[in-house]
């Protein structure tokens, strides 16, 4: 579901094939604090003063806030999770089984930290000088393919590290060679691995 893509809050609760009266609750708790609403990457999300503080989705099992500053929230109630431990620095997420989890007593309290923390400009920068470790299976192909080589240096380090981490995440060799099928490609086009949910 949280891939299709939608212009509008309504069009996204609309299209929620589950969890709609998770979502409405959810939403109108946001509304309640000061944050504005849009879509982006094609799913709701709320800001203050132009800065990414929260999103709402729907998944299979869940409905879920994620807290783009997650990370330095107080987290009274321990609900806040990293989602991709090890890669995530800054986003936690709150998960949702069912209706009676909503509580907005619970909830507010970590959406007016979250507003009064980017009020104050504080936030974790992604860490843009970690070095791009090439795994061997994607070296072989850039050793091998010179229009990709070439690419692929002239893409950003943080493009090049999102296409290095895709494929030394991996486990099986046949996924591995999936994908390096699927980001040939994409490099040689010299675009990056998310860029298409990035232009929203």
């Amino acid at each position: 579901m949280a891939m299709k893509r939608y212009e509008s809050v309504d069009d996204y609760i609309a299209g929620a094939e589950q969890f709609q009266d998770e979502l409405i609750k959810l939403r109108k708790i946001v509304l309640s604090t000061p944050l504005e609403e849009t879509v982006k990457w094609g799913a709701p999300c709320y800001t203050v003063n132009g800065k990414n503080i929260v999103g709402l989705g729907g998944f299979k099992s869940y409905v879920g806030l994620w807290f783009h500053q997650g990370s330095l929230l107080k987290d009274p109630r321990q609900v806040l999770i990293n989602a991709q431990e090890g890669k995530t620095k800054a986003l936690r997420q709150w998960r949702f089984a069912n209706k009676k989890e909503i509580v907005a007593s619970h909830i507010k309290p970590y959406l007016l930290e979250a507003i009064d923390l980017a009020e104050q400009g504080k936030e974790i920068k992604p860490d843009r000088n970690k070095p791009v470790v090439i795994p061997a299976e994607l070296q072989a192909v850039l050793d091998r393919r010179k229009k990709t080589a070439k690419a692929f240096d002239q893409l950003t380090p943080g493009k090049q590290r999102e296409y290095a981490e895709y494929i030394a995440d991996a486990k099986r060799d046949a996924t591995k060679q999936t994908r390096l099928e699927k980001i040939i490609p994409m490099i040689e086009s010299g675009v990056g691995l998310h860029d298409k949910y990035k232009n929203c």
